[in-house]
């Protein structure tokens, strides 16, 4: 756990922050902490449990402004990510043994992703640890077929269901395995236990959350989980998550092949590539087929029902980022971590190759320690920018809109969002790109370079917006490599000479801008 802290103490001061999601859950918490309970616990459309930690941290600690909130959902999520080693080590404990389970925790938290939702203070923080309580308590029942673990199996699936619709995923797969199980010998049950079992796997949850669906009106209200679910039609061909527009002749079969090749993108990116082939030498040296069938079992339905889920949020709504892909890369990432504490067993090297006759050497410690590292630091570094803090640009951005609006009443469009909440200035945000488009009074365009050269819906709209001009500032100016910078346009401003020359023969802005 001190490891943890410190890697995400050194990655909050080398790492920027690139999504914009986290505001969603600060906007929440705000509403809840003014008592606005209805429209912070029910209608918002996101579940509440991550926005109340942050709203109940910002409480303690105090201080008003932006930049409390943002630190006070930086502990939230920091401080979840820091307790997830208790129950990550007990699950791999389980389902492994002791030299697995501290390899897994190093490895699984060591990742880059596990760094990036964090800083990008994303409710998967407080979803993981509530969810990795409940895996561990369900693996123990299926060990144990003790009553004990399923009142604590539901309690934590209803916290991660609390913070993330995903969390029904928990109980529905243990559903699903028990009646699975009576189909082998070798996995069966005493059948007045399995229907018991049964019976409080769907009433318990029903109990503990079902006055909240009630109240939602479903299982969630995100649209995403609306598509997923099929209550809802597809995303719009042009819609603004979609990663590109979707072509009008594209049959269901290639897109769910293309949702395929996506889900395996993400799954082997918050995997990362080293690690797959030891996720194979994992599975097999752990033997599935012959030691604790039922946890196996059970693991292999959460497993295909994410990939699946995955595929289908792709092919629904044209998204699907490494975010996405947690539960099942985090129970591969155990199962590579077996395969590498096999190798630590198994390797020795012949005494011949040092000179030593017929003697046999294992690799010491030290190699092994180098190896590890290896596979936490090289992702790291890869990533790492310079040393100026996880927010710093978005709040320089925001103390410039902020003195700059103080000035000319202009509108600002902010792709990134989170300049425009250090600002406390209103403006147009990522979501709301279309009507800034449309607007004559839009002035100020506020992006990073992924938003004018990525193949995104909104790139075309975004280009078209600053047409040819330069921007009037960066930030930082002289940007390392991988750092983010924050361009801001001036609509107002002329165009570059040779954009000028061309404009009247093949350019007309799509939102003219007016002058008071």
């Amino acid at each position: 756990m001190v490891g943890v802290a410190g890697l995400l103490l050194w990655l909050s001061y080398h790492s920027d922050a690139t999504f914009a999601d986290g505001l969603r859950y600060i906007h929440q918490a705000e509403r809840i902490e003014d008592g606005a309970w209805s429209e912070g616990l029910i209608k918002s459309v996101d579940h509440p449990l991550h926005s109340m930690a942050i709203a109940a941290v910002h409480r303690v600690m105090g201080g008003t402004g932006p930049v409390s909130w943002q630190r006070s959902a930086q502990i939230v999520s920091a401080s979840a990510m820091i307790l997830l080693v208790i129950p990550l080590y007990l699950l791999a404990l389980e389902i492994y043994g002791p030299t697995t389970a501290w390899v897994g925790c190093l490895l699984c938290l060591g990742n880059p992703i596990s760094g990036f939702v964090v800083i990008n203070v994303l409710s998967e923080c407080t979803f993981l640890l509530f969810w990795t309580w409940g895996l561990w308590a369900a693996v123990r029942f299926l060990r144990e077929g003790r009553f004990l673990w399923l009142p604590l199996t539901i309690t934590f699936s209803a916290l991660a269901y609390l913070t993330r619709p995903e969390g029904m995923l928990l109980p529905l797969a243990l559903v699903a395995t028990l009646l699975v199980l009576p189909l082998h010998w070798a996995t069966r049950i005493y059948w007045p236990r399995w229907w018991a079992a049964v019976a409080f796997l769907i009433v318990g949850p029903l109990l503990l959350v079902g006055p909240y669906m009630a109240a939602k009106g479903g299982l969630g209200t995100k649209p995403s989980i609306a598509r997923l679910l099929g209550t809802a039609p597809k995303s719009d061909a042009m819609a603004l998550e979609r990663e590109r527009p979707l072509s009008p002749n594209q049959t269901t079969f290639q897109t769910y092949r293309i949702a395929a090749r996506r889900m395996l993108k993400v799954v082997r990116t918050a995997v990362t590539t080293p690690l797959l082939p030891l996720v194979l030498l994992g599975l097999v040296t752990a033997r599935p087929w012959s030691a604790r069938a039922r946890v196996w079992l059970f693991l292999g339905v959460i497993v295909t029902a994410s990939t699946l889920g995955l595929i289908r949020l792709h092919a629904t709504g044209g998204y699907c980022t490494v975010r996405h892909g947690l539960v099942p890369a985090m129970l591969l990432t155990l199962a590579a971590a077996n395969g590498l504490a096999w190798l630590m067993r198994s390797i020795v090297i012949p005494g011949q190759w040092l000179g030593h006759g017929e003697e046999r050497f294992r690799l010491g410690p030290g190699v092994w320690a180098a190896i590890l590292a290896g596979f936490i630091a090289v992702p790291h570094v890869q990533g790492m920018t310079s040393y100026h803090g996880s927010f710093s640009a978005y709040r320089d951005a925001g103390t410039w809109i902020a003195e700059t609006k103080a000035r000319d009443h202009g509108k600002v469009l902010d792709m990134t969002d989170w300049s425009l909440f250090f600002s406390g200035q209103p403006g147009f945000r990522f979501s709301e790109v279309n009507w800034a488009a449309i607007d004559p009074n839009t002035r100020w365009v506020v992006v990073r370079d992924a938003h004018l050269r990525g193949r995104w819906n909104f790139g075309p709209v975004v280009r078209q917006l600053i047409a040819g001009r330069d921007p009037i500032l960066t930030i930082p100016a002289h940007p390392k490599p991988r750092e983010v910078q924050i361009q801001i346009y001036d609509r107002r401003s002329p165009l570059r000479p040779t954009v000028a020359q061309q404009t009247p023969a093949t350019e007309t802005p799509a939102a003219p801008p007016t002058r008071r």
